[in-house]
């Protein structure tokens, strides 16, 4: 398969991933790396032998089909547009969008222009949750009947060394690290259909522990705990709390239930791992994981199905349709925690199609492990 040109904007704290990550995919073929401070993109480049160039020249080259999108939360619209704009396919960093309503630009433009637009979360194509896709696919579980996701911390001004925008419009638990969980419940139930949603007021301020930053403070500018329920289309109830006021807690960070056992899935910010199951009157068991992409961080697999979909004229998984579908169940918390009503989701995405239900993904498979 002809490997796709990538180019990449925005050389912050995750780009080591993606670009460490990609070496691991034939189909992708980075290209260029840019950002708007020079310096970042040189720095970056020199570190994985790749070009270093302006925004303008990378949107420029005709040899770049897709632009991986890894700016800040609250420029990832005006900069997707600009992608597009361009005439190259989007893929960016998640969410989508701070604003859905803004967000549907997007999608609306691609659309226009007949170009593809994915965004992370690429997590739930790992080995560890697509077979829990599959045990449920299967039937082991029964009728769908709810869940819980939890992930509830301290917060990142612990270990990140510039943690603001963690606390600004676009941060916060909820649509930092809501995506990992939506998303993988997505995978698994299908689409959400309403929110409801509560938020107890923040902290105003918060202290930086981690370097270079000791003990500067933050101005906090979202809720920083959210909790509330997601009702799925198919009728299933799922309990949901995302917290960065939380010293520790106990709960497993995704489980599912149907009427005949129950599910835990592995933490979805990660790839690896494996479920539990607990067939009702049984015992707890280990669920196989033979799915690949299941031993190590492969955070640039939607990118890498993302460019195979091109080349074999196929949809991708990691969606611009399924984004915009996290992005308004994500929103509809906040709305739902003002209103103190529930709300009900317009957007119905198609849930994404297991790895192994795709035959003509099997090449790009044994050619990336």
């Amino acid at each position: 398969m002809r490997p796709v040109g990538i180019g990449i904007i925005g050389c912050g704290n995750i780009s080591a991933a993606y670009l460490k990550a990609a070496r691991g995919f034939p189909v992708l073929d980075i290209r260029a790396v840019a950002d708007q401070r020079r310096e970042a993109a040189e720095m970056r480049g020199a570190e994985f032998g790749i070009p270093a160039r302006s925004v303008e020249d990378l949107l420029a080259d005709p040899a770049i089909e897709i632009v991986l999108n890894l700016t800040i939360p609250a420029a990832h619209v005006e900069v997707g547009l600009r992608i597009l704009a361009a005439g190259k396919h989007a893929y960016g960093e998640k969410p989508l969008g701070i604003d859905y309503r803004d967000a549907t630009r997007l999608t609306a433009e691609a659309d226009r222009r007949g170009l593809r637009l994915g965004s992370a979360p690429d997590t739930f194509l790992g080995g560890a949750h697509q077979a829990a896709r599959r045990f449920v696919d299967e039937g082991h579980l029964g009728q769908m009947v709810g869940g819980t996701a939890f992930m509830m911390g301290p917060g990142h001004e612990r270990w990140h060394p510039d943690p603001d925008f963690y606390y600004k419009p676009g941060g916060g638990p909820m649509l930092d690290m809501g995506p990992y969980y939506i998303t993988d419940l997505v995978n698994l139930l299908g689409p959400v259909s309403r929110v409801v949603g509560l938020s107890p007021e923040p902290r105003r301020e918060r202290t930086i522990t981690s370097e270079p930053r000791r003990g500067q403070l933050i101005q906090v500018e979202v809720p920083t705990h959210v909790a509330g329920a997601l009702q799925f289309a198919s009728g299933a109830v799922v309990t949901m709390v995302m917290s960065f006021d939380v010293a520790g807690h106990k709960h497993l960070p995704l489980e599912v239930y149907g009427t005949e056992g129950s599910l835990t899935v592995p933490d979805p910010n990660h790839f690896g791992g494996a479920p539990l199951f607990l067939r009702k009157g049984g015992e707890w068991e280990e669920v196989a994981v033979t799915e690949p992409f299941a031993d190590g961080n492969y955070r640039s697999i939607g990118l890498a199905d993302m460019a195979s979909a091109i080349r074999r004229n196929r949809p991708h998984r990691a969606s611009g349709a399924l984004a915009l579908h996290v992005l308004e169940v994500m929103e509809a918390f906040a709305r739902s925690a003002e209103t103190g009503a529930a709300i009900t989701i317009e957007t119905r995405p198609e849930r994404p199609a297991p790895l192994s239900a795709d035959p003509s993904l099997t090449g790009i498979l044994e050619e990336t492990i």
